[in-house]
Parts: C-alpha cells; sequence; structure tokens
C-alpha cells in the first residue's frame, strides 16, 4: 500500500491518495480531497472539488469510482446546488471539515473490475463477487425509531433483488443522526429489533458499523443509511473482530455492532474498523474531558483490531475522524499529522453517541495475502 498527496495549486485543492496495486491485480485507491479556504461561496468550493475530479481521473487513469461521500459544511443549503452524480452512489451528508471549509469528498475507485450504478446502488463485479455499495438511503416520515426501521425494511427489499440477505451478506453500515444525543436512541431500539427479525443476535453476529451524529439535507430526514454488502462469498471468508483486552461486545451495553469485520480473498484482506472511541473492555468511557488521551486510547483500540486481523495501522487506506468540539481540531489534527503523514484522513464535526467521548474514529485497511482456499479479489 503507498500513500502520497498532490496539489493541484491552480485550484488551491489538494489529494490524499492511498493506492493498493500488486501486479496484474485489482487495484483499489481510497482519495480524500481537501480545499482551501478562501473567501468564496459554496458554489466555488464545489467547483474546485468538481475540477480536482477530473485532474484524479487522468491522474489515475483507468480507474473508476464505486462511491463517493461529501462532507458538507450546510447540506440543507448546499445540496440543492450540487449536480447529480450519475456515474457512482454517493452520500452526502451536513459533517462540516473542520479545516474551514464548506466541502470535503471521499472517493473509492478501482481499476479492473466492471463497475455498473443501478440506481441509487454501484456493483462490482470481479471473480465471481458482487460488490453492493448503496448510499444516501433517507425517510422523512416517523421519528428516528420508525425511519430506521423503514431504512432498513427498504434495504433488505434491495438486498433480496440480488438473492442476498442483511444477516448473510451485509459488511458494513453508517447510520448519520440527526441530533445525536436524544435521536440515537431510537435508531438503536429499531436496528436491534430489526435485528432480531433477521436472526442477526449475540449468539450469531451483528455488523460492523458506525452510528453517529450527522443531517441529512432534508430537515424531516432524523436518519441517513449508508452500506456495503457482498455476494459470491464463502462463510469462512468473513470473521469478526473483538479485541477483548481492550473492547467489550457491544450487547453488555445495549447496542447491536461488530468492533471490526475482516473479508479475506486469495490475494488480499479488507478490514472495516467500526466507529471506535476510547472505551475499555467493561464498556466505560476511558480519560472522560481530555481528547490527548481519548485519542491515544482509541488508537490502542483500533490498533488491537486491526492486529486481530492479522494488519497493522501500515495497512490502513482511509481514516475519518468525527469531534464532538470544533475546538478540539488542532489538537487533534497536529497528532494525527504526525503519526499519519500523508494518509487520506478527514476530521469533521459530528458528536459521537456518548456526550462524553469528544472523539470517533474509522478507518478501512487492505494488507495483501496469499490464501489458495479463496478466490482472489
Amino acid at each position: 500500500m503507498n500513500t502520497n498527496k498532490i496539489y493541484w495549486e491552480e485550484i488551491g485543492v489538494w489529494a490524499e491518495v492511498a493506492s493498493f496495486a500488486p501486479n496484474s491485480k485489482i487495484a483499489e485507491y481510497h482519495i480524500m480531497l481537501h480545499v482551501e479556504p478562501r473567501a468564496e461561496l459554496f458554489e466555488g468550493q464545489l467547483g474546485r472539488i468538481y475540477k480536482a475530479k477530473e485532474l484524479l481521473s487522468a491522474e489515475l487513469a483507468g480507474a473508476k469510482t464505486v462511491f463517493k461521500r461529501y462532507f458538507l459544511s450546510d447540506s440543507t443549503n448546499q445540496r440543492p446546488l450540487m449536480k447529480a452524480e450519475l456515474d457512482c452512489t454517493t452520500s452526502i451528508i451536513q459533517q462540516p471539515p473542520l479545516d474551514g471549509s464548506k466541502i470535503a469528498a471521499w472517493i473509492y475507485m478501482q481499476k479492473g473490475t466492471e463497475i455498473s450504478t443501478i440506481g441509487d446502488k454501484t456493483l462490482t463485479h470481479h471473480n465471481g463477487y458482487c460488490h453492493i455499495w448503496q448510499m444516501g438511503m433517507c425517510d422523512n416520515k416517523g421519528d428516528s425509531t420508525q425511519q430506521t426501521e423503514s431504512l432498513l425494511t427498504r434495504y433488505e427489499q434491495s438486498l433480496d433483488s440480488h438473492n442476498a440477505t442483511l444477516a448473510d451478506n451485509c459488511i458494513r453500515t453508517w447510520f448519520f443522526v440527526r441530533d445525536v444525543d436524544t435521536q440515537y436512541a431510537g435508531m438503536v431500539k429499531a436496528r436491534k429489533e430489526n435485528f432480531i427479525k433477521e436472526g442477526l443476535t449475540e449468539k450469531t453476529h451483528y455488523i460492523s458499523s458506525t452510528g453517529i451524529g450527522g443531517l441529512p439535507a432534508d430537515t424531516k430526514a432524523l436518519v441517513q443509511m449508508d452500506a456495503y454488502s457482498i455476494t459470491g462469498f464463502e462463510p469462512s471468508q468473513q470473521r469478526y473482530l473483538y479485541a477483548h483486552t481492550h473492547l467489550n461486545p457491544t450487547y453488555e451495553y445495549g447496542v447491536t455492532f461488530e468492533r471490526g469485520t475482516l473479508m479475506e480473498y486469495g490475494d488480499r484482506k479488507h478490514v472495516f474498523i467500526s466507529g471506535t472511541a476510547s472505551i475499555n473492555n467493561k464498556g466505560e468511557v476511558v480519560h472522560i474531558g481530555n481528547i490527548v488521551k481519548q485519542t491515544e486510547r482509541m488508537w490502542e483500540n483500533v490498533e488491537k483490531l486491526l492486529e486481530e486481523a492479522g494488519t497493522t495501522f501500515s495497512d490502513v487506506m482511509q481514516i475519518i475522524v468525527y469531534l464532538r468540539d470544533h475546538a478540539d481540531y488542532d489538537t487533534v489534527k497536529q497528532m494525527f499529522d504526525s503519526r499519519f503523514p500523508n494518509l487520506p484522513t478527514v476530521i469533521t464535526l459530528a458528536p459521537v453517541c456518548r456526550p462524553t467521548w469528544l472523539i470517533e474514529m474509522e478507518c478501512i485497511a487492505v494488507s495483501p495475502n496469499s490464501n489458495g482456499k479463496y478466490r482472489d479479489y
């Protein structure tokens, strides 16, 4: 895995690019786009992001976009100014980038797979696998419990069209919750009840996930959902990560998600680390009120999950950081820049689900593998 930073001075945009491109194999790219804050309207920064995407396509010749996520400072007013994204599934959420800009973007690209977009889904096909990315799902009727149930039911119906189920095929979910301090409980309740119906319990398994503060553009939407599923794999290719020395099962404190998921292919491993904060193996918040100590414990927890998958931070291809207090940005940015220079990272304003958690992060790692039991990616 390689990382580098591209700066386009003429448009004031830089791209942090992580690439996993083994010889004669499928190439993967995770990119974070950042714009230099300028005294201009949103349309100016948006135009620079669009131009950067064009330049990026030339830089990564032959790579096609699988999905995009835009982090906006004011989704309700800004989303109507954005053009329809027809090339891939897209997530747009208000989680303001804390570098002073109005927009940042996470883009995932591949080279060597067959990619198609149907409605709000992007499918990638290769070697008997079908990867299904479905982003930006919203509902605007009812409370957060009702909206979450509606979203999950709709997603399960979508999976059914691919002969897939939530329990057998869903690898990763994201739930963005408006006013997370009051609405998160409703999302948790609906997810738990839905999972029971789908056969997802503490005795079977859950799904790696992030549940975090985030505002959909529709002011009546309380929850937005993104999801990733796969068909065509053997059950033994999927393994859940626990790091019992540092973390406890989430059901012990009333929620239902896995800490992380390893997907193993013949030629590589994919590791999806859920939203992770400063927590111990009793489910307690550690280092209340101390952003530096919470960041260090969060890193330690993520490191243990990565180790369990046979990977390290050197295999991580992207990081999203969620902060409750924008005043912590400079401290956290300095810490991440020192430890992870050039790694695609975005730091956003997005309250974590417990008020005493000051910070949370998630990441995706990809590492080489050689396992003849499984087909290559």
